[in-house]
């Protein structure tokens, strides 16, 4: 990408800068925590009607949340601790013993509806469980936990959030570990007779002057859009994907089939391109990436891919961070003149983690020797738990453009699974780190908390190409983690919280993040180049050591 002149217009650029962000080695939500003041926590069991493969049969339905005692009008609220746990009957568990099945892994989605005022708009919460053994018979519970997205509005009155359809899938395997035939179970289930329009989960005064809980981001086309949804003035979820939840989370529709490859069901340009790599005056091809797209962009909207390597001090080892997407908002930018007389040009800008509408990684393996000897394999997962900040330092000056680019984001840990020698261990549904991986942060008094920093360093030269990283162009972040303590891994009364924070927490470890070239998402001319037809972005970066 050519460079910026040393002194550039602000409308050129809002349309060109943009930053994005990286991130770290290992990953989760956020740590179970005791409810603060201010806190309204739901506990209550719904009757459920399920389609299974018997037939229909009555199901029990638990769902556990925590949300804001009370809210104000514009302010982010956002369920915490969510977990949602199916009580399959008898019947059920016969289905699946019928397919030779050991354990079974399930996902839900539940749709929940948020109503104020006669206005009405719908949002998913989505869970994930580790296998859980299959009984020879009787009943058999598995509980998912997950991200809920966040809602606004900006009226006052009360809002209610009714549990609706859920939907259940369920991946079977065999004691030897393979999958059954059919390869997956996808039920459907509704609220019971007695509770056709659905039950209240939560009742949330919103109030004009109402007391506030800790701050989330400020809204992004991706997390939080604060234009009404037609006809009813009820702002949107923060969900980057709409899809309906009677095909079942990650499957195909009906019992049969593996999980699908979400790019497979889109029509051509959504995260897909026609033209094969030869054809002439197109560009190349976008190589295979998580899907990466702007819900409702702004001019001030942006795209990009992220990937690279974290070392993990302890285990003498780097770890690779999976391609994942990045949704920005830049700020304003504005031009500063320091004590010293130098000239500045400063761009505040916002990010967001996108994967299947959470503010996360996809889901990745690592594999390491623990304590030196022992091979061991974890499924982990980086997740977003609050704001991400990123601030472009522009020093103009002749001839060249020195940029500071940092990056401060909030991550955690989770461990989906764990494998040591071979052996499964089962580490419950809520291993993570206790806090958010931590950085040194050059200024915590402005950045309090704990959280990931990053710094990107480029140079613009009148005239050639960018050197190093630009917030459009992309390039190389770098930085130091501290990993925190493990909590909640473990199951049955076993804790591997000493063995897993024994093996990996520490400091001292190096990230390296490249960023691809950016997407302008929201500008009314795209280059080509950069976007693909449905605007994700082309450049898909590999990682560097």
């Amino acid at each position: 990408m050519r460079g910026t002149r040393p002194t550039p217009r602000p409308s050129r650029v809002r349309a060109r800068g943009a930053a994005i962000a990286a991130f770290v080695a290992l990953a989760p939500l956020l740590p179970a925590a005791a409810a603060a003041a201010g806190t309204l926590k739901v506990d209550t069991a719904l009757p459920y009607v399920c389609t299974l493969p018997s037939g229909q049969q009555p199901v029990t339905v638990r769902i556990t949340a925590a949300f804001p005692e009370r809210a104000t009008a514009g302010e982010e609220i956002r369920p915490t601790d969510v977990t949602t746990t199916v009580e399959l009957p008898a019947a059920a568990v016969a289905d699946l013993t019928a397919l030779k099945a050991a354990t079974v892994r399930a996902e839900t989605r539940l749709a929940v509806d948020a109503a104020q005022g006669g206005r009405h708009t719908e949002a998913a919460w989505s869970g994930t469980a580790q296998p859980v053994g299959v009984p020879a018979e009787g009943p058999l519970a598995l509980t998912t936990t997950g991200d809920a997205p966040s809602l606004t509005t900006d009226t006052a009155g009360d809002l209610v959030l009714t549990a609706g359809a859920l939907a259940v899938a369920l991946a079977p395997s065999t004691a030897d570990g393979a999958a059954t035939a059919p390869a997956s179970l996808s039920l459907t289930c509704v609220p019971g007779p007695d509770a056709e329009g659905g039950t209240p989960l939560a009742t949330i005064p919103v109030g004009t002057d109402a007391p506030t809980t800790e701050p989330g981001p400020p809204p992004t086309p991706s997390t939080g859009p604060s234009s009404p949804v037609p006809s009813s003035g009820l702002p949107l979820p923060s969900l980057s994907s709409d899809r309906t939840p009677t095909a079942g989370p990650g499957t195909a529709s009906g019992t049969s089939g593996a999980p699908t490859d979400p790019r497979a069901d889109r029509p051509e340009g959504e995260g897909r391109t026609a033209d094969g790599p030869d054809a002439p005056g197109t560009p190349e091809t976008r190589p295979a990436a998580p899907p990466c797209l702007t819900e409702k962009p702004t001019p001030m909207s942006m795209s990009a891919y992220i990937t690279g390597y974290s070392n993990v001090r302890k285990l003498n080892g780097a770890n690779i961070i999976p391609v994942s997407c990045v949704l920005v908002e830049q700020g304003q930018p504005e031009f500063v003149m320091k004590p010293d007389g130098s000239i500045h040009l400063l761009t505040p800008s916002r990010g967001t983690l996108s994967y299947q509408g959470r503010k996360q990684t996809p889901p990745f393996k690592a594999t390491f020797l623990t304590f030196g000897f022992a091979p061991t394999t974890a499924t982990l997962v980086l997740e977003q738990t609050g704001p991400m900040t990123i601030d472009s330092d522009v020093l103009i000056v002749f001839p060249d453009n020195l940029s500071d680019t940092y990056v401060r984001v909030p991550l955690v840990l989770r461990v989906l699974d764990l494998k040591v020698n071979g052996t499964p261990l089962d580490v419950g549904p809520s291993c993570r780190t206790e806090k958010p991986l931590t950085s040194p942060e050059p200024d915590p008094a402005k950045y309090p908390g704990d959280h990931l920093v990053l710094l990107g360093k480029g140079k613009l030269v009148n005239g050639t190409d960018a050197v190093g990283y630009l917030l459009s162009s992309g390039g190389p972040l770098t930085g130091e983690v501290t990993i925190p303590a493990f909590k909640g891994c473990g199951t049955k009364g076993e804790s591997l919280d000493r063995l897993l924070t024994a093996s990996i927490s520490g400091p001292g470890n190096h990230v390296k993040q490249i960023q691809g070239q950016a997407c302008n998402v929201g500008v009314e001319e795209p280059t080509m180049d950069n976007c693909t037809e449905d605007l994700q972005p082309r450049k898909v970066p590999k990682p560097e050591r």
